[in-house]
């Protein structure tokens, strides 16, 4: 795990990340650890990156899922490339504080281009819908059950 440090007004914030270098589209674990435990202490967290959905760069920091003493993020994916900025908002015992990580930066994508991954998972559909048209035209059910019928 990468960890960096950010000074929220009086509060000191471990930031850590389960995978580093960081990748768009690459899920992985947030943790943000003020100093002195999460007792207490409210917080919001801001990610200013690029592409990023509304709805997930506002959100209130809660306790991770599996780490429960911190709070976190649990499989969470940046969706481009580029610098992002995590500004993070304290309220606790010694008032309320604001700090960012600036310039975090985000590599590319993992693995091949998201087309090329799509088009080959698409290849075994393609082919099993083909093999049934071809069945159903060969065998021509319609007509059997007019046969059966008449």
């Amino acid at each position: 795990m990468h960890t960096e440090h950010v000074q929220a007004g009086p509060y000191r914030i471990t930031v850590g990340f389960s995978e580093w270098p960081l990748r768009a589209m690459q899920s992985l674990d947030f943790t943000f650890v003020p100093e002195g435990g999460i007792a207490g202490k409210s917080g919001s967290l801001s990610i200013d990156a690029p592409n990023m959905d509304e709805d997930q760069a506002k959100s209130m920091l809660v306790r991770h899922p599996r780490k429960r003493d911190v709070w976190g993020l649990d499989v969470r994916a940046l969706p481009a490339p580029g610098k992002a900025d995590f500004t993070f908002e304290v309220t606790g015992s010694k008032g309320t504080g604001k700090g960012t990580l600036r310039a975090v930066t985000v590599l590319e994508q993992p693995g091949p281009p998201m087309a090329l991954s799509w088009t080959v998972c698409a290849l075994p559909v393609i082919g099993m819908l083909s093999y049934l048209v071809v069945g159903w035209r060969r065998n021509k059910p319609s007509e059997r059950v007019a046969e059966l019928i008449a």
